[in-house]
């Protein structure tokens, strides 16, 4: 089955939307996570949901928002926008992200910034590429060579690195939106990302579209794990620094049982 052109249109409208909605004053509700949600969250994941379910009617389809599960090897995980805490305050950094994941596995990926239009997409063994153009990770091959980590503080906090953060020998930051960091980790601009939380919509397309850009995305502790279901959080690099941070990671975590 040809899945590109179906998930790329899709992607393209869920953006439309987006972009239409993306304003200063947004209403948005709170949910108990204490995380932000907004009408169009709402209404592209539903809008995902109607397509997909009339396109492959035996697809599964899990989303953060709505979700359509059925007993299928085929699951759809989506994160209708990613980065709702930017999309409703105001600032342009979001991204809408769509995986197809097969017994477990993403097979392709989208992650659409519907801004700057930056169309990513990733299949299994075919590449990763942004608006047609194929994209490789970043070639550097240490994390303290003034390059960028992405995460928040819980997560940094994996890699006991405070003190070369303070020193700026490593940059970080965090942009409220994981799909879009491991965008830029696909596209070379950041060397990794770290995400410690167990969301699945958060890191299946993540995973598809860093590693056909040839980087390498494991759970927090190095291992490979399952995208249609609850995650261990995930490591997202260009490869040449996974196994550093992971040791790192690993550290942390056994000191702090």
């Amino acid at each position: 089955m040809n899945y590109k052109n179906f998930v790329i249109d899709l992607a393209y409208k869920a953006g439309e939307r987006m972009r239409k909605d993306f304003t200063l004053g947004m209403k948005k509700e709170w949910k108990k996570d204490r995380t932000p949600v907004t009408i169009t969250d709402t209404f592209v994941n539903q809008m995902v949901i109607d397509a997909i379910s009339e396109k492959f009617p035996e697809h599964s389809i899990l989303g953060e928002e709505l979700s359509s599960l059925k007993d299928s090897e085929y699951v759809w995980v989506c994160d209708p926008i990613d980065g709702t805490v930017p999309f409703s305050h105001g600032f342009p950094i979001f991204a809408f992200s769509l995986a197809l994941v097969k017994k477990g596995k993403p097979i392709l990926g989208v992650i659409y910034d519907p801004i700057i239009d930056r169309m990513v997409y990733a299949e299994k063994g075919k590449g990763a590429f942004l608006n047609g153009k194929p994209i490789k990770v970043s070639t550097a091959s240490s994390f303290s060579e003034r390059t960028i980590i992405d995460g928040g503080i819980q997560a940094l906090g994996l890699l006991g690195l405070g003190e070369k953060i303070l020193k700026r020998e490593v940059l970080t930051t965090r942009i409220y939106s994981c799909v879009y960091g491991g965008m830029l980790v696909a596209l070379g601009e950041f060397v990794a990302e770290i995400y410690r939380y167990v969301n699945p919509w958060d890191g299946a397309a993540v995973k598809i579209v860093v590693e056909e850009a040839g980087g390498k995305v494991t759970n927090l502790l190095g291992k490979e794990q399952r995208y249609d279901r609850e995650i261990n959080g995930f490591i997202a690099s260009n490869g040449k620094v996974h196994d550093e941070l992971v040791r790192r990671s690993k550290a942390h975590l056994r000191e702090n049982k």
